[in-house]
C-alpha cells in the first residue's frame, strides 16, 4: 500500500476538476482501486504503487492537453483514462456533428472523418470504408441524429445484416426482437451516446429513430430519412441492392464496412465489394477510405490492426480475396 500527493499546476482548477467535480469524477472511476482525496490543487492518492504511477501520468497527461488546449472536457478526460489518444477540442461549433448529452462532443476527429462528413453533405448516398475502431458508425450515427434534429430528415432507420462473427445465437430464448437485439447493440450503444435515455426510449416507440435486421428492408420504400447500413460486408449482393434500392427522393444514406471483416461462410460472397466496383464514381455516391490512422479507440487497437494486416498471407485472411470476383 503506497501513499503520494499530486499537485495540479499551471491549469485551471476549474477546467481540471470540472463543475461539480465532474471531470474528477470521471477520472475517479477509471481508478476504483485507489482512494482519492482532492484538497485544493493538490490530490491525495492512496493505493496499490503500480495503479498509483498509472494514476499520475494521467493526471499528467490531463494537465497537458489543458496546457495545449486551455480546455478540457469529460469525454476527453475518460478517453486519457482509458489510454485512448484523446481528440482535439474542436475550434469552433462548425466543427462540432452533435453535443451528447453527457458532457461528450460528437466530432470529426481525423482528417478521413472530416472527409467523411464534408461526403455526406455533398451525396445523398456515401460508402464508409475502413477498419474496426476508425468511427465509421459513430460519426454515421451522430450526423443521422444530427439531421434529426435540425428537421431535416424525419426519422432515422440504421440496420445491419444479422450474421454471426464465429458464434451462434439462435437458441437464445427470447421473441424475434430478442434473438437479433445483440447483432443490433453497437447501434444502440452510438444512440445513447448521443440523445437522453428517456428521449431516445420515446422517439424509439413512435418509430422516429428504428433499429432493424437488413432483412426487414425488403419490400419497403423510406423517404425523408437518413438510413445508416452497418457492417455492409456481411450483406450479400442481392441483399446491397435490394437495400439501395429502397431509398426514397429525400433520403440519405451512409453504408459502413470493414473488408477485412467479413462474417458470411465461405461460399457466400460480400456484395460491398461488388458495390464498390459498380457504383464507385457515379455522381451523388461518395466513397470514404479509412485507414489504421483514424483508429480511435485504445492506442494498441491502431497496433492489432497493423500486426493482421502484416499477417495477411494467412488462409484464414486470403479467404476473402476470391469472393470479390464469385459470381
Amino acid at each position: 500500500m503506497g501513499e503520494l500527493t499530486i499537485n495540479v499546476e499551471g491549469v485551471s482548477l476549474v477546467e481540471f476538476f470540472g463543475v461539480n467535480n465532474n471531470k474528477f469524477d470521471v477520472l475517479r472511476k477509471s481508478f476504483p482501486k485507489l482512494k482519492l482525496i482532492p484538497r485544493g490543487n493538490k490530490i491525495k492518492v492512496i493505493g496499490n504503487d503500480q495503479l498509483i504511477e498509472n494514476f499520475k501520468s494521467k493526471v499528467e497527461s490531463i494537465t497537458d492537453f489543458l496546457n495545449q488546449y486551455g480546455t478540457i472536457t469529460p469525454h476527453h478526460v475518460a478517453e486519457i483514462a482509458s489510454g485512448m489518444r484523446p481528440s482535439a477540442p474542436p475550434k469552433n461549433k462548425e466543427d462540432v456533428i452533435l453535443f451528447g448529452p453527457h458532457g461528450n462532443t460528437v466530432q470529426a476527429r481525423t482528417p478521413n472523418q472530416v472527409k467523411l462528413v464534408e461526403s455526406v453533405n455533398n451525396n445523398d448516398i456515401v460508402f464508409a470504408i475502413g477498419p474496426a475502431g476508425t468511427g465509421k458508425t459513430y460519426t454515421a450515427v451522430g450526423l443521422a441524429v444530427r439531421a434529426l434534429k435540425n428537421r431535416v430528415i424525419k426519422r432515422i432507420v440504421l440496420t445491419r445484416p444479422a450474421v454471426e462473427a464465429g458464434e451462434r445465437l439462435g437458441f437464445l430464448p427470447g421473441d424475434l426482437k430478442d434473438k437479433v437485439d445483440p447483432y443490433l447493440r453497437p447501434l444502440y450503444d452510438a444512440l445513447d451516446d448521443m440523445i437522453p435515455h428517456t428521449k431516445l426510449n420515446e422517439l424509439m416507440a413512435q418509430r422516429v429513430i428504428e433499429v432493424a435486421p437488413l432483412a426487414f428492408m425488403r419490400g419497403r420504400t423510406i423517404d425523408n430519412a437518413f438510413v445508416i447500413l452497418d457492417e455492409a460486408q456481411n450483406a450479400t449482393n442481392s441483399q446491397l441492392k435490394m437495400f439501395l434500392t429502397r431509398l426514397g427522393p429525400s433520403a440519405k444514406c451512409i453504408i459502413t464496412g470493414d473488408l477485412t471483416q467479413i462474417d458470411l461462410p465461405r461460399n457466400q460472397q460480400s456484395g460491398l465489394f461488388r458495390a464498390l466496383d459498380i457504383l464507385e464514381g457515379i455522381n451523388g455516391i461518395g466513397v470514404v477510405r479509412l485507414t489504421e490512422e483514424d483508429v480511435i479507440r485504445h492506442r494498441l487497437v491502431k497496433r492489432i490492426i497493423m500486426a493482421y494486416q502484416k499477417d495477411n498471407d494467412t488462409d484464414d485472411r486470403n479467404r476473402t480475396v476470391p469472393r470479390r470476383n464469385e459470381t
